[in-house]
């Protein structure tokens, strides 16, 4: 019996447990996610791309290792092995890469790899994948350079598309300084005649960091989503597509302004941040926040911006993904950041009351190993339900990475 005065015990279990289960979680979901290596075999891992290289259904890896300058694919081993090192290879040796991306570029079914390429090299490779039998046979790849672009510009980011509706897949490629932009390599009737393929100026450029493919004028055809980090064209915007039959005269695409004008942009990703349908974009800079550009309903295309920190106060984003991390039905972004050594420079946030908030909830994957990581790919690797960060960094030579999700 309780006396009186006495707590009761049942509304104070009833109150307080699930306080006290909410604070564990939150507790245990800020602490560093425990990391596994996928490859570090060579030095400056910058930048990772995705494809099925071998048609098992699992994601495989591209990367370019700037300072090692090789290009290496990893290959899925499949739940039960994807905590040890992956089965690799390299497919290709050139100097200072900062971006490598699947593509089959000659149509006949086994991902190739093209590699972008600053520095001294300035140029743009494709690296011929051989049958899938010898796809992890080093010496079976072929490194070719395209003429059309080799020693122009500092190339920093390629994606594959059909531009022009002729010939299969073209190349959508991006630079930085001086002379810099972003342009397409024309495929020929031959893509392996690399001789005949043409390169065509869309936009002049300061120094392009991300290039994503998306219909927002809801018109049939894919367009360029561009982040931009210098000169007096920094900003997110993106290229109209006019069109195949006007594409293919090789003319310069209309530009639209998204937001960031004269900020010094850093990555994107095009994704649906407020569950309306439509999809946004959200942007890292070098200001101490992240931007979220809403697109807004109605006729044409119109966005609203709003604005929210990095975490952990760091100053200088980098890249950000998007996904549901902690399985609530709602949107979370990932990102990576630098800042004072030592930081924690990989984590994620979540909104409390809605998107519009300008302070998120903070959460750590990474600690303070590492410094300088780059592209975020949310994928469950260990096939345990929910969403795993892989990335890379290339200044502690922590490689090509992934941080286990510790919901389940």
């Amino acid at each position: 019996m309780r006396r009186l005065g006495e707590p009761d015990m049942t509304v104070l279990r009833v109150c307080f447990f699930p306080l006290l289960l909410l604070l564990s979680l939150a507790e245990s979901a800020s602490g560093q996610w425990k990391r596994h290596t996928i490859d570090n075999s060579s030095r400056g891992a910058d930048g990772v791309r995705v494809a099925d290289v071998n048609g098992d259904g699992l994601p495989d890896f591209t990367t370019g290792w700037e300072e090692g300058g090789v290009i290496r694919v990893t290959v899925n081993p499949g739940p039960d092995g994807v905590r040890e090192k992956w089965p690799s290879v390299t497919v290709g040796k050139v100097a200072s890469p900062e971006d490598a991306v699947f593509v089959d570029l000659d149509g006949n079914g086994v991902q190739d790899v093209v590699s972008s390429c600053e520095g001294g090299n300035r140029s743009i490779y494709i690296h011929w994948a051989p049958e899938r039998k010898r796809y992890l046979e080093a010496e079976a790849w072929k490194t070719e350079a395209f003429p059309a672009v080799q020693k122009k510009q500092s190339w920093m980011y390629a994606v594959p598309m059909d531009v022009d509706g002729v010939n299969g897949i073209d190349l959508v490629v991006g630079s930085k300084g001086g002379g810099s932009s972003i342009g397409w390599l024309r495929s020929p009737k031959n893509p392996r005649i690399l001789q005949d393929w043409t390169f065509h100026r869309l936009y002049d450029a300061g120094w392009i960091m991300s290039l994503d493919l998306h219909d927002m004028d809801d018109d049939g055809d894919l367009d360029v989503v561009l982040s931009d980090r210098k000169s007096k064209a920094a900003g997110v915007k993106w290229l109209e597509h006019p069109g195949f039959e006007v594409a293919a005269q090789g003319k310069r695409w209309k530009e639209h302004l998204i937001g960031s004008r004269g900020k010094e942009v850093m990555f994107l990703r095009v994704a649906d941040l407020n569950d309306d349908g439509l999809k946004d974009v959200i942007c890292t800079n070098r200001n101490g926040h992240m931007e979220w550009f809403r697109r807004l309903k109605g006729e044409g295309v119109r966005w609203e911006a709003h604005m929210f920190k990095l975490p952990f106060g760091l100053p200088h984003g980098k890249s950000v993904a998007v996904g549901d991390m902690d399985l609530d039905g709602k949107v979370d972004v990932v990102s990576t950041s630098r800042g004072p050594e030592p930081a924690r420079c990989v984590a994620w946030q979540r909104w409390a009351q809605s998107p519009m908030d300008h302070n998120w909830i903070q959460q750590d994957i990474g600690g303070t190993e590492g410094s300088k990581f780059d592209l975020i790919e949310l994928i469950d690797l260990d096939a345990d339900g929910d969403l795993d960060v892989i990335t890379c960094e290339e200044v502690a030579n922590l490689g090509l990475i992934w941080y286990e999700n510790p919901l389940r």
